[in-house]
């Protein structure tokens, strides 16, 4: 079964650390091993050779920088201070992008276009999954993957995380123009609305900025969004709203985080014909977990627990998806015991099987969805 996994943080970290995604995360980590990088960022759960593995066909590629007061890395460059700096970070982020489906267009290919997409489903769907003894002797082949492609290029839909780079509504046609598929208005609190760990609704400018992403089409990310400001949006925002990765609060007891989706939002995108990403990181998987808790205290049970609270809420499997944010502030370290790659996210499968799942369902859940929602949204050309 083919993945989609709605938010990654790529730029950020080609840029913050270097990182080189064409590799596989065990070389990653291996020329990273003892250094400052996985101190500040754990160790890398992404590379090209484990979206293969994994079947992960297509990714949410985001443009993301921190507000300066926010910044939590010494090594990290990608913060602001004015609307001037966030534009040039995030624009230079999807330069980033373009380069390396200029570099490396055989591992990745962007995605605008409904024919973008099918072009990337085409090539996936056309190639049997690995053979088990393939994956066996995938560790004696990954030095030579890493020298040229052996397998599927992986489509990069652009999200922006974190309205700031956008300096008014009228460059809105701009953005979309060079790629730009999604926005979320907030990560921390924007002058558009309130964000994590800083409340607040939606401003006049959020409104406005609402306003000028309907006329383009773009979908409205309500990840980071604090309550009051993502109901708002729910009852305004006449396209298409997703949360690309974003927990529900109902299941981390203890926890009054506006991070994470109440059941009053949950239910609003639902009827909304919305779609909720699943994050795997253990922290918002169990409240009480922290930075430094052994890793095997949480595991992809708590994942399909999540998966299942949105679906018995939606009624159906086709409001929920995957949005992992692996190497997003986190690695290794801090994901469910079973994960050592984004590859083992298809383990998910047997136990939502488990769990009286069907076949068709886990596949919506495990990408279908978020290809559904891209048909439905992308344009026919450019």
């Amino acid at each position: 079964m083919l993945i989609v996994d709605a938010h990654e943080d790529i730029a950020w970290n080609m840029i913050t650390f270097g990182r080189d995604y064409t590799r596989p995360a065990s070389e990653t980590r291996r020329l990273e091993a003892g250094g400052e990088t996985p101190a500040q960022n754990g160790d890398t759960l992404l590379g090209w050779r484990d979206y293969q593995q994994g079947q992960v066909a297509l990714i949410f590629a985001t443009l993301f920088a921190a507000p300066a007061h926010r910044k939590e890395y010494p090594a990290e460059t990608q913060v602001y201070t004015t609307v001037e700096e966030a534009h040039r970070l995030y624009r230079a982020q999807l330069d980033l992008y373009q380069r390396l489906v200029d570099e490396h267009h055989d591992h990745f290919l962007p995605v605008e276009t409904l024919g973008d997409l099918e072009t990337i489903l085409t090539a996936w769907q056309n190639t049997a999954a690995p053979t088990e003894s393939a994956k066996a002797d995938q560790p004696a082949k990954e030095s030579a993957a890493s020298e040229g492609p052996a397998g599927k290029p992986v489509g990069l839909v652009m999200l922006m995380e974190g309205a700031e780079g956008v300096r008014s509504p009228a460059e809105l046609e701009e953005w979309y123009t060079g790629g730009l598929r999604l926005i979320g208005p907030a990560w921390a609190g924007t002058r558009f609305c309130g964000g994590t760990r800083e409340p607040g609704p939606l401003t006049a400018e959020g409104h406005a900025l609402l306003e000028g992403m309907a006329q383009f089409g773009f979908i409205l990310d309500l990840s980071h969004m604090d309550e009051k400001a993502a109901l708002q949006a729910l009852d305004v925002y006449p396209g298409s709203i997703v949360a690309t990765h974003a927990n529900a609060l109902a299941l981390l007891k203890g926890s009054d985080s506006n991070r994470h989706l109440s059941d009053r939002v949950l239910q609003g995108l639902l009827e909304r014909d919305g779609i909720s990403g699943v994050v795997a990181y253990n922290g918002f998987l169990r409240a009480d977990w922290k930075r430094g808790d052994r890793r095997d205290l949480v595991g992809l049970r708590q994942v399909a627990a999540q998966i299942d609270y949105i679906c018995q809420m939606a009624g159906d499997a086709r409001h929920v998806g995957l949005g992992s944010d692996f190497d997003g502030g986190f690695g290794w370290q801090s994901v469910p015991a079973e994960i050592n790659t984004i590859a083992d996210l298809q383990k998910l499968a047997p136990l939502l099987e488990e769990m009286g799942y069907t076949q068709a369902d886990i596949a919506a859940i495990l990408g279908e969805n978020w290809i559904a929602r891209l048909r439905a949204t992308l344009p026919g050309s450019m």
